[in-house]
């Protein structure tokens, strides 16, 4: 798999504090970094899990629509919205 393309990864936007008000999460590369550099917080159970499933999920190991639900979980749990298409 490609980590780097959104072909199996449904793009949604993240609605962040900051002068980047939304945030285009396109990819698996896109959702890792944006947990590894931008989250608010760090400690949190599903934020956990959802860098577990980023990793499982670029190593092929995980479809990346789980990880993709993982990161809208972890999104829930630190108070950021969510915008998706489905």
């Amino acid at each position: 798999m490609n980590w780097h393309t959104s072909g199996e990864f449904t793009p949604l936007m993240l609605v962040v504090d900051g002068p980047e008000k939304y945030k285009l999460v396109a990819t698996l590369c896109q959702a890792a970094e944006m947990l590894t550099i931008s989250w608010p917080i760090d400690d949190g159970e599903e934020y956990l899990i959802a860098i577990r499933a980023c990793r499982n999920a670029i190593h092929g190991e995980i479809p990346a629509q789980d990880a993709r639900a993982a990161l809208i979980r972890a999104a829930d749990e630190a108070g950021i919205p969510v915008i998706t298409v489905h």
